[in-house]
């Protein structure tokens, strides 16, 4: 089939290199010129693991190609809109700017039958208001939400656990979506059809669950710090219990990047608006408990170094949200970084992949790109992001012999903490005795 996918940011460069790979035909569409040289040539403006070779095996197939023309969405058969949803400036509210403006630039270019299929995620109530738009020009809008993790965002556009589509009243768009995702349809995906209304909701909801799992183990922490317990044993325990799972329940500094917060925001912004705000009150905890987190392990350095961090040499390992991602954006790691300078400490950041975007961002950090060069003469290390560089091949003999202090904090409980302590280091976990 010819698609269009329009916005090539994260999302979009994604879906359109997949697309491509499965044999469709491609065009991405996006109004940052650099953006588009960058994915002509094959190569991804941000760090996704794979996404380069599939980029390049695209564009030399001839099925994948990217542009700023909008015109050149005329001819394809479904229209992709993958652009971001930001938090409102100065609100939680999700900013739907760029939707409209590309829903805008796309209906000139769009033939009766087309089918118009929303990925981005926006408020409950957004899908009706764009099917209005589109029927201008006799195309129909169905919502097909994106489920993907960062780090593995290749492998879940390929192999998804589940294919969501939602349609109007006339249930148009649905053969052509079927179509579209075929070989994951006939290796047995999911494809499950609803109402806009309720595929909108899907993404939210799934985010909002995610995040209160999350901030549920961290609020255990919270508990265990003043009782003596460790929350690592805690969420073993009840992780066997198949109605929770252990999945999603590591207390730490909390989850980050571009879609959990702003999303959880968004939801509680929108069912305050629908006038339901009460129903997910508890999102604004969730949120208030994921950012204490980080607080916390600022306090934990401090008490690490006896009492300040005034004049003390700070290293973090990583600085991205997460592993196997350079996405920096409401990273904790980051965040605890700039509290510790604010203290007056000598903060030194390192990661495999998120150092440009960091530094572009928060240019008071020293950046050390080598993990061992960014940890010598450190009075305290802290693990902020759990790439395996730092949470498995770390050693405490290997660090003891780079570093001037023996403190280790723990942001990701992700060390053995009987390992550190044997090897003569001060460890301080999260939620951990």
């Amino acid at each position: 089939m010819r698609l269009s996918v329009i916005g090539c940011g994260y999302l979009g460069a994604v879906h359109a290199a997949a697309m491509a790979s499965i044999g469709h035909d491609v065009v991405g569409i996006d109004v940052d010129a650099t953006r588009i040289e960058s994915l002509s040539r094959g190569e991804a403006p941000f760090f996704e693991p794979h996404l380069d070779d599939l980029l390049t095996a695209g564009l030399a197939s001839g099925r994948l190609r990217f542009t700023t023309d909008m015109a050149e969405a005329s001819g394809a058969a479904v229209h992709f809109l993958a652009v971001g949803t930001p938090q409102q400036s100065g609100g939680h509210a999700a900013d739907l700017t760029f939707v409209d403006a590309a829903v805008d630039a796309l209906v000139p270019h769009l033939s009766p039958g087309d089918i118009v299929a929303g990925k981005s995620t926006v408020p409950v109530g957004t899908a009706a208001r764009l099917a209005a738009v589109v029927a201008r020009a006799g195309a129909s809008l169905v919502w097909n939400p994106e489920f993907l993790r960062e780090g593995w965002a290749v492998k879940d556009t390929l192999e998804p656990d589940r294919l969501v589509v939602g349609v109007g009243p006339d249930g148009a768009g649905v053969d052509a979506l079927r179509e579209v995702y075929s070989l994951a349809v006939e290796a047995g995906t999911p494809f499950i059809v609803m109402e806009w209304p309720t595929a909108e909701l899907v993404k939210v909801a799934a985010n909002a669950f995610l995040a209160t799992k999350i901030s549920f183990i961290n609020a255990m922490a919270e508990i265990a710090e003043v009782t003596g317990a460790d929350v690592t044993q805690l969420a073993d325990a009840i992780g066997y219990d198949e109605r929770i799972g252990r999945r999603f329940l590591g207390a730490g500094i909390g989850f980050g990047g571009g879609c959990l917060p702003k999303d959880i925001r968004a939801f509680a912004a929108r069912a305050e608006e629908l006038g339901r705000g009460e129903s997910i009150g508890f999102l604004r905890e969730i949120d208030a408990i994921n950012l204490r987190r980080r607080e916390r392990a600022v306090e934990l350095v401090v008490q690490g170094l006896g009492g300040s961090a005034f004049d003390k040499r700070v290293t973090l390992l990583g600085a991205a949200f997460k592993p196997f991602s350079d996405d920096i954006r409401d990273s904790p790691a980051l965040d605890v970084a700039v509290r510790l300078r604010g203290l007056g400490a000598h903060v030194t950041v390192t990661d495999p992949a998120a150092l440009a975007n960091a530094r572009r961002q928060y240019p008071q950090l020293t950046y050390v790109d080598d993990r061992d060069e960014a940890l010598r003469d450190a009075d305290c290390v802290v693990l902020v992001t759990e790439w395996d560089l730092y949470r498995r091949e770390l050693t405490p003999e290997h660090t003891s012999s780079l570093t001037a202090g023996r403190v280790v904090v723990d942001g990701r409980n992700g060390w053995d903490a009987a390992a550190w302590r044997a090897a003569g280091w001060t460890y301080l976990g999260m939620g951990r005795p």
